[in-house]
């Protein structure tokens, strides 16, 4: 293995976001447009590229591998790169394959997932509410993630709810959603609106900070802090009312930058260093200009350029912090 990927503020980045589409079948109002123009196929990395992308950086020390999207699960033949990504994980050159999905085509692929070694799925559920899930979708069925997210559990899968708090729309729905994912046996993370791509909409009408939900929750239950990670920027605690573990992800209320340990790689094959950043370094070009040593070479120049945080804020003035939508990026 070549030296670990590490930036100029001494953080190790272990943990890298893999986005294999930026197409997603849902169109939920905080995150894309209504009408939204995705990526022409022609310009997405090969499934083979995306194995040789991740490769690079498992060489390089990465140890976790989440695949997101768009909806990772709309992607043709994806199951062949988690098959790629398998063989790391028998070898022990990762520790863990993780997705992200929307669970509408999990009912399809939960037992493949399972058995390529896929042991974690984050399920983004904003509602539980059908007229409510349909209308934050833009015309979404949640019957289809409900059954998918039976079949995940059946599957043996651990599945934990990602909800963005959104003022206006699900924020008193917020503890039932908690009671009935832990009656389950699900963690659930909450969080905060981010302010990624033009929505035609402003996003102070959507924002709550966590910590106004975080107090309504404590004037019901008893909520305990905990030194859980799952790797990710989440702030676990744990609820001793319903015996579950509620995580709080607040990148505008409480920056969680200090212990950044990731990248995201998007399906053309961008490195963005930091979410809230524009920064990028071209992954694909290195890929099929110069192979793995050039490619090699592009890590480390992400390395430096990493930025100490984000630049994310939310105000009637201020336009989106950066002009890509959160599914281009990767989730």
């Amino acid at each position: 293995m070549n030296a670990p990927l590490t930036d100029s503020f001494g953080r190790n980045v272990n943990y890298l976001r893999l986005s294999l589409t930026d197409r997603c079948d849902l169109r939920c109002f905080y995150c894309m447009a209504e009408h939204m123009v995705f990526l022409p196929r022609k310009d997405l990395l090969s499934l083979e590229e995306l194995g040789q992308v991740a490769d690079a950086f498992i060489g390089r020390g990465v140890r976790k591998i989440r695949l997101t999207g768009g909806e990772p699960l709309v992607r043709k033949d994806f199951l062949t790169l988690v098959e790629h990504l398998s063989t790391h994980l028998s070898a022990g050159r990762i520790d863990e394959i993780a997705l992200t999905t929307n669970a509408t085509q999990l009912h399809r692929f939960a037992k493949p997932l399972k058995s390529l070694g896929v042991k974690r799925i984050n399920i983004s559920l904003d509602s539980l509410d059908p007229l409510a899930f349909n209308r934050i979708t833009r015309g979404g069925n949640i019957t289809r993630v409900l059954e998918g997210i039976d079949a995940g559990l059946e599957a043996g899968l651990k599945l934990k709810i990602n909800t963005v708090a959104l003022k206006n729309d699900n924020a008193d729905e917020i503890p039932a959603m908690i009671e009935w994912a832990h009656e389950r046996g699900m963690d659930m993370t909450l969080i905060e609106v981010m302010p990624m791509g033009d929505i035609s909409a402003n996003r102070t009408d959507q924002y709550i900070p966590l910590t106004e939900i975080r107090e309504t929750l404590e004037q019901k239950w008893a909520l305990h802090n905990t030194t859980e990670t799952t790797g990710g920027p989440s702030r676990y605690v744990h609820i001793n009312e319903t015996g579950g573990r509620l995580g709080f992800i607040s990148p505008l209320s409480q920056n969680f930058c200090a212990g950044c340990n990731r990248v995201r790689v998007t399906c053309t094959g961008k490195l963005y260093m930091c979410l809230g950043q524009n920064d990028h370094v071209d992954l694909r070009r290195a890929l099929r200009e110069g192979g793995p040593g050039m490619l090699d070479a592009a890590l480390d120049k992400a390395m430096i350029n990493k930025p100490e945080r984000h630049n994310f804020e939310i105000n009637r003035k201020s336009t989106p912090a950066v002009a890509r939508h959160m599914s281009v990026t990767g989730g």
